[in-house]
């Protein structure tokens, strides 16, 4: 989930739903509440603990922020050098997913697909909208947690994605993440000199700001995702497989990126000089290019990468 949540245009959600344990997720985020608060200010650990399904959201989180600071650093490194094949996973792995939720979902009533055409047309939309500019105000930063969270909640809501729309991507899981990475190396090894560091104090500022506003979020959405899905599930599922469906054109592989370009005809930069995205231009694949085949090989294992989670997870019920 921290790798999926990291790439523009995939969801953490869809790990969750694809895992079998979205519902357990949602629904353990939903227990931290007043209840669990009062066990905790009254000192009963053991029971809060228990409460909130502690053993779970433990090893979930701990896998997330190892992932985000192992697996994400990989994936950084394969989008600048192989851009084409990442895109071509992830489209692979949507496409699995969407074959995964629909396989099984045999609610389809007037009401349902009118839901998931509505899920389809946002997620359509959401793919062709332009990016802001970065904005390092600390209340917007908050809103960007908050926001951005949705895509470890929403399955087909890409949280990175609506932060490149947001204009801060760049700063929030880039800069921010390599500025708290390099502190707790300099860290490790007895150097504090980063308090002297202006520029890396302001970016963990923001980091800090951000993860609260996540935090915020994550809590906040699963109370209202929580009662969504105990009444309203199957309207639920119908979004989400439109949402998830329209969120292709985000991961589609064979894209170019538009940079802005300023009045005189130069690219145009952020604060830290770094060209400014506009959108993407989508295009249609050449299939005289070898590339193009290796791309429809990553596009399939991305599907298969899914449907051995399916395997799995069939595996793990019948031994249980």
């Amino acid at each position: 989930m921290g790798a999926a949540n990291k790439v523009p245009g995939v969801s953490g959600g869809i790990v969750a739903f694809v895992g079998g344990f979205y519902e357990e997720f949602i629904n353990s985020l939903q227990k931290i509440n007043a209840k669990a608060f009062k066990l905790l200010l009254n000192g009963k650990f053991k029971s809060f603990y228990r409460y909130i399904n502690g053993t779970f959201l433990f090893l979930l989180i701990m896998g997330i922020l190892i992932s985000y600071f192992s697996v994400s650093r990989l994936l950084d490194y394969f989008l600048e050098q192989k851009e084409l094949f990442v895109w071509a996973a992830f489209f692979g792995m949507i496409l699995g997913s969407i074959y995964y939720i629909g396989k099984d979902f045999k609610n389809w009533t007037k009401r349902t697909i009118i839901a998931a055409l509505i899920g389809l047309v946002i997620g359509i939309s959401i793919s062709f909208l332009s990016p802001a500019k970065e904005n390092d105000n600390l209340f917007f930063i908050f809103l960007c947690g908050i926001i951005s969270v949705s895509g470890m909640t929403l399955p087909g809501l890409s949280g990175s994605f609506i932060l490149i729309l947001l204009g801060n991507y760049v700063l929030l899981l880039v800069d921010s993440v390599n500025a708290l990475y390099d502190t707790l190396a300099e860290m490790a090894r007895g150097d504090f000199s980063f308090f002297q560091n202006k520029a890396r104090v302001a970016t963990l500022k923001v980091l800090v700001v951000f993860t609260a506003g996540s935090a915020t979020g994550l809590v906040t959405l699963s109370h209202l995702l929580s009662y969504v899905l105990k009444h309203y599930k199957h309207i639920t599922t119908a979004v989400i497989l439109g949402f998830i469906t329209g969120s292709l054109g985000v991961v589609w592989p064979w894209k170019k990126t538009i940079y802005k370009v300023d009045e005189g005809g130069s690219v145009s930069l952020d604060s830290n000089d770094r060209e400014i995205v506009s959108n993407y231009e989508r295009y249609l694949p050449d299939f005289g290019n070898s590339e193009t085949w290796w791309a429809v090989f990553f596009i399939l294992v991305g599907i298969s990468t899914l449907l051995a989670l399916d395997w799995y997870g069939k595996r793990r019920k019948q031994t249980v």
